[in-house]
């Protein structure tokens, strides 16, 4: 009986978490917006669902939490409740997020990831710089690329 209450609690829990519209990714779309670039949201039609797609230069944009993703990064701290159940479902999104750059790369998409920790944190970085970088990657033809925060 404990273990269904524990399940339901924790699915109560779960889905007050935001996948799409966070204040990182916000801020992102915002910027990218005022330097004119126009985009789609969350194409349902790519592997992973991209926050951000550029369909006619065929690019996509991940804007990934460092807590939800297991970055390596100041921002990110092991729980240390259930710390089994974190392990697993952390490392579950990482393997994911694997899957999704291979499955993007196969499709012949670029890919960007945009970390948590390159907009907020001790290590973050001008906004201005990230999404110069970020416009730069859009722009050029680079492939995969990551925006991380200053380590």
């Amino acid at each position: 009986m404990s273990d269904v209450v524990s399940r339901e609690t924790r699915s109560r829990m779960m889905s007050g978490i935001r996948a799409s519209d966070t204040k990182p990714e916000l801020l992102i779309r915002k910027g990218l917006h005022s330097l004119g670039f126009r985009y789609r949201l969350h194409d349902t039609s790519l592997p992973g669902n991209p926050d951000i797609v550029f369909r006619p230069r065929r690019a996509a944009i991940f804007v990934n939490g460092c807590f939800w993703h297991a970055h390596e990064c100041d921002l990110f701290k092991w729980p240390r409740t259930r710390p089994e159940w974190w392990k697993d479902k952390l490392m579950a999104n990482r393997r994911r997020d694997i899957q999704v750059k291979g499955l993007i790369r196969d499709i012949r998409w670029r890919q960007l990831t945009i970390w948590e920790c390159a907009i907020r944190g001790v290590g973050r970085r001008d906004l201005f710089e990230v999404m110069n970088m970020a416009s730069i990657w859009i722009s050029d033809s680079c492939v995969d690329e990551e925006i991380t925060g200053l380590q």
